[in-house]
Parts: structure tokens; C-alpha cells; sequence
């Protein structure tokens, strides 16, 4: 059976950036729910922890403006330190880029505030350079629906391809049969999956009848 590894997301070649979940900048969303988008950035995490996809946390201005990472994120990878930065544009910051270009892996999987700069800008000059970026769009938030839906629209002209953080993880997984993971899907889906989340927890219980 074939593996299509340069059409899908395989976690042997992915690397995760989240970049600037901060309480400043969480202020200023207004394109979805603020508690959607941080269940989602949250399950996104966790998915990338149980694959072992290295994730790359980013911050802004922490200490002067934005606002150390939020806490509930950080606390999925306790030891991680956040790349702490001036640049409105990750790309641009030496220790992101180099920490990106360490981990050998051309498949970039990017969740943000705002989308339509802090997201945009990065995604964009990575696919100038050679990457193939995507974007988990609902782990991303920007300053109005428009801004943020015109941000992934700019992107996906560019080639970016918008993503959820679900199918992600799905992508990962790509094959029920695949038991080392199969667990832990089925536990980040019962907490950060919605709906079917609760239909999982639904059908095992009644399994266990």
C-alpha cells in the first residue's frame, strides 16, 4: 500500500509552529470564539505530542506587551521555552527560523494570532522557501472574520493549504490499525473534539454495557 508522503501530512516529516497564542493577542480576535480557537490550538498540541511531531512555540513582545503563552498551552509542553521575538514576521526571527531548519522537515503545519499578519507573513516567505506549509485555519484567529478569512484566502493563492487541526491529527493517524496512537486520538478527540467527541465517549460507554 502506498503512503503518499509528499501528498499528505505524515508525522515523520511534519514539524508544528504556534505562534503568539498570548493573552494580548487573544484580545484582539474577533474572527471566532476565543475559547473555540484555543480548544483547538490545545487539541492541536497534544495531537503533536502523541505523533512526536516537534512543536515550535513563538511569542511576541512576551514581557513588554503581549503576554507570556497562555498558560494552558504551555502547559502541554512544560519544558518547551517559547522563542520570544521583535519581528512581526517569525520567519525573520534567526532562533525560529534555525529551530525550524534543525528539525529536518519540510512539512509545516502553523497555528497563530492574527492570521492576517503574525500567520500570514511567515506562512508566505516559508513556501518562498521551499516548504510545504499548511495552516490548522481553526486554530488561528485574527481581528475580524474578514480579516482572517481573507488572510487564508492570500495564503491558499500561494499555495499554503488551509487545514483543521483535526484533520491533522486524522492525517496523522490514517489508519485505525495504527494501535500505538489509536488511544491517545481517541482521548484528545473526548476532549477537544466536540461533538464527536461526545459520540466517542457515547459509543464506548455503551460498548461497555
Amino acid at each position: 500500500m502506498r503512503n503518499y508522503p509528499e501528498t499528505l501530512l505524515d508525522p515523520a516529516q511534519s514539524v508544528v509552529v504556534i505562534i503568539d497564542h498570548q493573552p494580548q493577542m487573544y484580545f484582539g480576535v474577533e474572527s471566532a470564539s476565543r475559547c473555540s480557537i484555543e480548544n483547538n490550538v490545545i487539541g492541536l498540541a497534544k495531537a503533536a505530542q502523541l505523533f512526536k511531531v516537534p512543536c515550535i512555540l513563538t511569542t511576541v513582545e512576551a514581557q513588554s506587551f503581549s503576554g507570556f503563552q497562555y498558560s494552558k498551552l504551555q502547559e502541554v509542553y512544560p519544558n518547551v521555552t517559547p522563542i520570544d521575538r521583535t519581528c512581526i514576521n517569525a520567519w525573520e526571527d534567526v532562533n525560529l527560523k534555525k529551530a525550524v531548519e534543525g528539525t529536518n522537515r519540510k512539512k509545516v503545519v502553523i497555528a497563530g494570532l492574527w492570521t492576517e499578519a503574525c500567520v500570514t507573513f511567515p506562512a508566505l516567505c516559508m513556501k518562498k522557501d521551499g516548504y510545504d506549509v499548511y495552516i490548522a485555519a481553526d486554530a488561528c484567529g485574527g481581528a475580524s472574520k474578514g480579516a482572517h478569512d481573507m488572510a487564508i484566502l492570500r495564503m491558499a493563492q500561494a499555495g499554503v493549504k488551509p487545514v483543521t487541526w483535526m484533520q491533522v491529527m486524522i492525517e496523522w493517524q490514517r489508519d485505525w490499525n495504527n494501535k500505538d496512537t489509536y488511544n491517545g486520538v481517541m482521548s484528545v478527540v473526548k476532549e477537544h473534539g466536540g461533538a464527536y467527541g461526545l459520540g466517542v465517549e457515547y459509543t464506548e460507554s455503551m460498548l461497555k454495557k
